[in-house]
């Protein structure tokens, strides 16, 4: 298995969809998985919740557990299962509880500002 890394994301993460700012966070963390990209978690409390709508859509992974998924929701679109989080992640990953993840795509961008 894979070692999961996480850690505080230095400096201001923003994250963006359709020119909207959705969060920026002092507080974010970085997930390290093996040889994937670095993934940022913002907190909860620093997203614009308004404009996500929980969706049906799961998944499990062996490390983390199951993660809930969220949908971007503008006047214009809806990026479907654009975010996600684990609302009760595995033992050892806690701290990503209460956190969101944003897939980078070309509608959604994750930055360091």
């Amino acid at each position: 298995m894979t070692d999961i890394t996480i850690q505080p994301a230095e400096g201001t993460w923003t994250v963006r969809s359709g020119g909207a700012v959705l969060g920026e966070s002092r507080k974010a963390l970085m997930l390290t998985e093996g040889d994937y990209p670095a993934v940022i978690y913002f907190p909860r409390d620093d997203i614009a919740m308004a404009f996500l709508d929980q969706t049906d859509h799961t998944t499990h992974c062996p490390k983390k557990g199951d993660a809930t998924y969220f949908s971007i929701v503008t006047k214009s679109t809806t990026h479907e299962n654009a975010a996600w989080s684990y609302e009760t992640p595995l033992e050892g990953m806690e701290q990503i509880a209460g956190h969101l993840a944003f897939y980078a795509t070309d509608f959604v961008t994750v930055e360091r500002v």
